[in-house]
């Protein structure tokens, strides 16, 4: 499906790690593995520290940081707020929604629309196509979106496919109309059909959660999980990707008439370096366009991972420039897009670190 928006642009993004740092190096003795192995799997995909909560952690948690952080430095007021929506696979609770909860906690008013969207690692994509329709409503005309998940704590410490690349992270963006905002063109496809490939098999109403479903159990690769943990089919994942998503950001490009040379970054979902470098292979983008350093150094953080990895290496630039970027995000559904953008100059773009309270 093919979308267009005008007059909208992000105007400050706000990306939110946890303070707690893990490395590769003291995890490996948890994957049945042998060092040797597990350190030529972490050359290749670029594993060497994760960023994960430590404790009881919430989505709602990291959420409320960033956006405290915001009103403490003046960059956002309460009141401004006029709808609040948080893309998260990893909610609070199974009811109320995490948009109830942090509106809760921060105490805005009930003027405020809140919205919860299930998506994963195109979440970032999805938020701000739902940010950018809202604001063609009058009363609209500041959205905070929220991307955040904490799905480390779904995850099996002795998957190594899994828990090295796996980082917990949430990212505040402000959403704005600006009439002199140049065009936005942005394209989304889904496929239910292979829903499986990244899949939690246990613990909604499908297969709730039980004794059973905690049982850890062997897979033919030699990684431990049970049916409460995050399975995901890298295979069939690294497929899709390589065969579905080239497709779809150079349709995109041809359709706008843009070439590679006239994107100054492409920020793409951060699943590892070694995917993102043969994504970039694929579409002919020097590597250098296409930063693939945020697995490395905070974890794969699902729809978290485009502001962060845009916060992570263009902070400066952004705060005084205009860039021309495609975002791309890929995954969980399976669901793939892209968006052609101008990005900047923003009044805030940076990344925070959140403390755990004892």
């Amino acid at each position: 499906m093919r979308l267009s928006f005008s007059g909208k642009a992000i105007t400050g993004m706000v990306a939110v790690v946890p303070a707690n740092e893990r490395k590769f190096v003291d995890e490996m003795a948890s994957f049945n593995f042998s060092p040797a192995r597990s350190l030529k799997l972490a050359e290749v995909m670029g594993y060497d520290r994760h960023r994960i909560v430590a404790g009881p952690a919430c989505s709602s948690d990291l959420a409320v940081a960033g956006i405290e952080h915001l009103f403490d430095r003046g960059s956002l007021a309460r009141e401004e707020i006029d709808a609040l929506i948080v893309v998260t696979q990893s909610p609070d609770y199974l009811m109320p929604g995490t948009s109830k909860v942090i509106h809760g906690r921060l105490g805005l008013h009930d003027d405020v629309f809140c919205l919860d969207v299930n998506q994963g690692c195109a979440g970032f994509l999805i938020g701000l196509m739902q940010s950018f329709m809202l604001l063609d409503q009058p009363s609209i005309r500041k959205v905070v979106l929220v991307n955040v998940d904490v799905l480390s704590r779904k995850v099996s410490p002795r998957d190594r496919n899994s828990y090295p690349l796996i980082g917990d992270a949430a990212a505040v963006t402000v959403v704005e109309r600006q009439s002199d905002a140049k065009p936005i063109e942005a394209s989304i496809k889904m496929d239910g059909g292979r829903r499986e490939a990244l899949i939690i098999p246990a613990g909604g109403f499908r297969q709730p959660s039980d004794a059973g479903t905690a049982e850890m159990i062997e897979d033919a690769e030699g990684n431990f999980r049970s049916l409460d943990n995050l399975k995901m089919d890298g295979s069939a994942v690294f497929n899709f990707v390589m065969t579905e998503v080239p497709v779809l950001i150079g349709g995109l490009l041809d359709a706008t008439a843009t070439s590679v040379e006239d994107v100054d970054a492409f920020l793409c979902h951060q699943p590892n370096r070694f995917m993102l470098h043969k994504l970039a292979d694929k579409l002919g983008i020097p590597h250098d366009k296409m930063p693939s350093n945020v697995v490395e150094n905070f974890g794969n953080s699902s729809g978290v991972t485009i502001p962060l990895v845009a916060a992570f290496n263009y902070a400066e630039r952004l705060c005084s420039d205009t860039m021309r970027v495609c975002l791309s995000g890929f995954g969980a559904g399976l669901t793939w897009g892209a968006m052609l953008m101008d990005l900047g100059p923003l009044r805030f773009c940076e990344v925070i670190e959140f403390e755990e309270e004892a």
